[in-house]
């Protein structure tokens, strides 16, 4: 059965369904998910589709980030 992407409005026979607290979206690509679900990077404006950092509902890609914004107390992963 050929359903609607949420972000692209394309018709596909193998979108997939995504459930956030009491939404459900679907979607026919991960891309499409990660254009409309994933959080920016308040500094850079990336999509951050790994590990963030996040403080007050802020949200940064990397330590680097959050610290041009002032926010000192954030460390990446050291080797």
């Amino acid at each position: 059965m050929n359903q609607q992407c949420y972000a692209c409005g394309n018709t596909y026979d193998k979108c997939f369904e995504v459930k956030i607290k009491e939404k459900s979206y679907l979607f026919d690509c991960f891309e499409c998910a990660i254009h409309v679900l994933a959080p920016q990077c308040n500094h850079c404006g990336c999509k951050i589709i790994g590990h963030g950092m996040e403080e007050a509902g802020i949200y940064y890609c990397c330590a680097h980030c959050a610290s041009k914004e002032g926010k000192n107390s954030f460390k990446d992963r050291e080797k």
